[in-house]
């Protein structure tokens, strides 16, 4: 049996361990490793398609930019643009939302870039 004592502030507390009916935590459990959920994960091949089918998209999209771009950059320094890849349309605005919504109206559900109309076309700093 253990026992401590404390005073604070004229109170006496005691603290009565039983040492004997205490359990130890055990270091014996397994560490898991990896994802939450293992059996979603994807496999390399998967993972490689998956990257080359986002290279080839960006890749569209880069060659519509460089393409208009000249034309832009002058009067649209620093404008956003969405870029449709499949039918060659892009949406211009100087706020990112409007430029967004124009581009999901005509093509719902299908995959745009966005970009900023600047020598690099990025949309911020690093």
């Amino acid at each position: 049996m253990v026992e401590v004592m404390y005073n604070v502030t004229n109170l006496d507390v005691r603290i009565h361990l039983n040492t004997k009916n205490m359990t130890q935590a055990s270091s014996c459990q397994t560490r898991r490793r990896g994802r939450v959920f293992p059996d979603r994960q994807l496999s390399k091949e998967e993972l490689e398609q998956r990257k080359a089918e986002k290279e080839a998209f960006s890749q569209r999209c880069r060659l519509i930019f460089d393409r208009v771009k000249p034309e832009l950059i002058n009067d649209h320094y620093d404008w956003f643009i969405v870029i449709e890849p499949d039918s060659g349309d892009y949406f211009i605005d100087p706020d990112e939302n409007i430029a967004r919504a124009k581009a999901g109206d005509k093509h719902p559900g299908k995959l745009r870039l966005i970009m900023r109309i600047n020598e690099t076309g990025t949309c911020g700093r690093i």
